[in-house]
């Protein structure tokens, strides 16, 4: 037969006969054929690929967390739901942050690899970013809402962290706060901070205790607590608010290991929502932010931009909530199956 007659029956075409479609059907079977789809994406000019990559903040002695999902991982399922139905895989990959030069050379060859690029926790400099997005449709996932070159899907970390510092200031009389904070480089972890200390001056009597510079993983939450007991008790915090839940984690167990509990001595709050925060003890209070859907809502920014080049520019924000559980100092009782939500 000719290879027009193979391509059509592959592609599901009309003008083959039964009798020869099912021929060739039975062929490929017994041959086990898969299409090349390098050669296909030459002929159609695309790939049908999604590439997911992550600029990772987290210092190479912590990037490997056990604790439960990360956010990129959980970002990874709401890209793959989108593109379940299109049949598209997703390449994913990631690099530190350290260099951003081999990051972008990174990039490039990336992005000859796959039709749109969903970038998630940092890729800064202008100039490149204007580069890549001129080479290819890029979303950038929990990026700076100011990135002037691409198109933007974020949490609303400024009220998530709003309503958590309230909490702790208004129901349970917290003054003494630390901050564990996110690496500096990373935009949802400065819109965090901001928001922690905004709040804070709105409130009298109510000051900073300190603040540790964190990468995002337990081991910074861990020396954030011993930090603080290095410090004279008089000056002790009543309260540890981290920028994510794997420092919250961290800080309970190091706590934990020095004999103070928590929340009856101190109480400790995270972000983002991980799993294993309602599972641990006590349940972690923390901020919950929608990441599946992150990824959702990036994947349809990217393939829409690449259906239309042309669009503007697109800011999407997604709402967070508070989750109210037993280590901010909230009661068993006042915790609903997996932390009350407000």
């Amino acid at each position: 037969m000719s290879t027009a007659t193979v391509s059509r029956v592959i592609h599901d075409q009309d003008r083959v006969s039964a009798p020869t479609r099912q021929r060739v059907l039975e062929v490929i079977e017994a041959l086990g054929y898969v299409p090349d789809s390098a050669a296909q994406s030459m002929v159609r000019r695309s790939k049908e690929v999604i590439g997911l990559v992550a600029i990772e903040a987290r210092s190479p002695d912590t990037d490997v967390e056990h604790e439960g999902l990360l956010f990129i991982e959980e970002v990874l399922r709401g890209v793959e739901a989108k593109l379940s139905p299109l049949n598209w895989p997703v390449l994913i990959s990631t690099r530190h942050a350290a260099d951003q030069d081999d990051a972008y050379q990174w990039l490039l060859q990336m992005s000859a690899k796959v039709d749109g690029l969903l970038i998630a926790e940092g890729f800064e400099p202008a100039e490149r970013l204007a580069e890549l997005a001129s080479r290819i449709p890029v979303v950038l996932v929990a990026g700076s809402p100011d990135a002037p070159h691409a198109d933007v899907v974020g949490a609303d970390n400024r009220a998530g962290t709003r309503a958590l510092v309230t909490h702790l200031i208004e129901q349970h009389g917290r003054t003494r706060l630390w901050y564990v904070a996110g690496p500096p480089e990373a935009p949802d972890a400065r819109e965090r901070r901001t928001a922690f200390e905004d709040t804070l001056a709105r409130y009298p009597g109510v000051w900073l205790a300190g603040r540790s510079e964190g990468r995002f993983a337990a081991l910074s939450g861990q020396l954030a607590v011993r930090e603080i007991l290095a410090a004279p008790r008089r000056d002790a915090p009543d309260a540890i608010v981290c920028a994510n839940d794997q420092m919250a984690l961290g800080a309970i167990q190091e706590l934990r290991a020095a004999g103070i509990r928590v929340p009856a001595e101190i109480s400790v709050t995270g972000f983002d929502d991980v799993y294993l925060g309602a599972m641990f003890t006590p349940p972690l209070t923390t901020v919950h932010q929608p990441m599946q859907l992150l990824g959702e809502r990036a994947c349809s920014l990217v393939l829409e931009r690449i259906a239309d080049p042309g669009l503007p520019r697109r800011v999407e924000r997604l709402p967070t909530k508070l989750v109210v559980r037993e280590s901010c100092g909230c009661p068993p009782a006042d915790v609903a199956a997996g932390g009350r939500v407000s």
